[in-house]
């Protein structure tokens, strides 16, 4: 049985930069919930940020490869860098991925951690870009497969697959 790597907001906690949670409200989450899939975590409060905290995204014009390889920095509303605790989430991530042997994540999308399609421009302006966030580059690049909530159906075919494969 395939284990789930899922953002720890999507499931209900308090734990984003504003004190709520973003709850997926779906059956498919739910019955895996009930199996004993998912494996949840907030990289973010992993790495020894606090809810709410200030809003944070990647510097206008990076990518989380180059926050991940040192040529950039997350950046919180007021300018501090917090580039640390991003990056020690996603290695945390990471960690927890390899130990229980997951190959799939569900991440809350444009989120400069979990983002894996999008994530904010760098301005606070509201204004988006394709992208990825540092925890979800980090994932890819071990190996795990990135769905975003709106991807919960392509996620749930991936798995069955991969559990059809043998």
């Amino acid at each position: 049985m395939e284990k789930i790597f899922v953002s720890s907001c999507l499931l209900g906690a308090r734990v984003r930069y504003d004190g709520n949670a973003k709850t997926l409200d779906d059956q498919i989450l739910a019955t895996w919930r009930a199996e004993g899939r998912l494996v949840s975590m907030c990289p973010e409060m992993a790495a020894g940020l606090p809810s709410p905290r200030l809003p944070a995204e990647i510097e206008s014009g990076a990518s989380a490869q180059d926050v991940l390889e040192g040529r950039a920095h997350v950046i919180d509303k007021e300018g501090g860098i917090v580039t640390a605790p991003f990056v020690a989430g996603a290695d945390l991530a990471v960690e927890v991925a390899r130990e229980q042997n997951i190959r799939f994540a569900l991440l809350t999308d444009g989120s400069p951690s979990c983002g894996s399609t999008f994530v904010h421009g760098g301005h606070f302006d509201g204004q988006k870009h394709e992208g990825e966030g540092v925890v979800a580059a980090r994932l890819r690049a071990a190996g795990v497969q990135v769905f975003t909530q709106e991807r919960l159906g392509d996620l749930a075919r991936a798995i069955e697959m991969a559990e059809n494969a043998g």
